[in-house]
This record gives structure tokens, sequence and C-alpha cells, in this order.
């Protein structure tokens, strides 16, 4: 994704063309972090509406001197982030652990993904609760820290790392699944 300092200039400036030139260039990269945490069309094109225009509003504070990748990216992540907060859908599904003892062996987990495609992964994230689903994106793919998740979904560093655990533990129950159905097909 290439964008020039003159149409971020335009942007900042209210031109409307402007505007539409960056949304169309942003648009595949914001989608797919969207969907990533909401795992629904309509809902992911909402929230991307939202973060775009965030994104406007704050083009005056972008430095130029660094990537704008990342920086949209942020943007993106904390609507994501306020927008799941909006709907409560977390405490719904969240549950406030202050221990967590953190188990190293994952050897089964890490076999069973390397064996499966990434659109099959992908499937089994979207099929993780919203809350852990949230806190695997972030840890995971998007490199945030506990401590990091803690303070942006309000939750302490022990509930994240407990939905990074109950993520990682569905994630293998549905992949040995996934294998047996493999295995089970091919004895057929």
């Amino acid at each position: 994704m290439l964008i020039q300092l003159t149409l971020i200039d335009s942007c900042i400036h209210g031109e409307r063309r402007a505007e539409y030139e960056l949304y169309k260039l942003c648009y595949p990269y914001l989608m797919s972090i969207c969907i990533r945490y909401t795992r629904n069309q309509d809902k992911a094109k909402e929230v991307l509406n939202q973060g775009f225009y965030k994104i406007l509003s704050n083009l005056k504070s972008y430095d130029r001197e660094s990537p704008i990748k990342p920086w949209i990216r942020k943007i993106m992540i904390n609507t994501l982030i306020n927008e799941f907060k909006k709907e409560k859908l977390h405490y719904k599904t969240m549950q406030y652990v202050e221990t967590y003892y953190e188990e190293e062996s994952y050897s089964e987990l890490n076999e069973s993904l390397a064996r499966s495609n990434a659109e099959e992964i992908y499937n089994f994230i979207g099929k993780l609760a919203p809350a852990s689903r949230q806190v695997f994106n972030l840890y995971f793919i998007d490199g945030y820290k506990h401590r990091e998740i803690a303070g942006m979904l309000n939750i302490t560093e022990g509930t994240s790392k407990w939905h990074l655990n109950a993520a990682r533990e569905k994630l293998k129950e549905l992949l040995t699944k996934n294998e047996l159905m493999l295995k089970e097909n091919n004895n057929e």
C-alpha cells in the first residue's frame, strides 16, 4: 500500500476525491483487519467506515516520518476494540480470572497447525468466543503484550492470559476434531 504525501495533504484539506482515493487504497488492508475481529461482513464494513472516519479526522496528527500503515492499523484496532466494548459482548462471555497457570507444552497444537492450511485455521479462529478471539488476535496476530491488551480491554493481565489459553485450548480441540475427520474420510 503506497500512499503519497500529496494525497494525505489533499485529504487534510478536505478534498473529497482525495479522501475517496485514500479509502480505495486502504480498504483491502483495513477490511482484512475488521473481518479478523468481527467475522461478519456487514459489521466489518460498518466498523471500517467508523475507523476510516477517525483516520481522516486525525490525519493532521500523522507523523510523516513514519510509515502510515502501522498508524492506520492502530486506529482501526482501537476502533474495533471500542466497538466491542460498546456492544458489551465481552461482558457476556468474559470470566475474570486473577490467577493463571500457563503451560509451555503446546506441541500437539503446533503439530496440528502445521498440518492445516491457512483457511482452515482462519475459520477455526472465527469459532472462538468473541472475547477470546479478540485477545488471540491482539496477542498473536497484532503482537500486543498482555499488559497492553489488559489496558485496551479494561481487564486484568490474568484475564488476558486466561482468554489466550482458552483460545489455544479451543483451537487444539477444533484441530484435533478436524484431523480425526480427515483420517476417517481417508479410511473410507
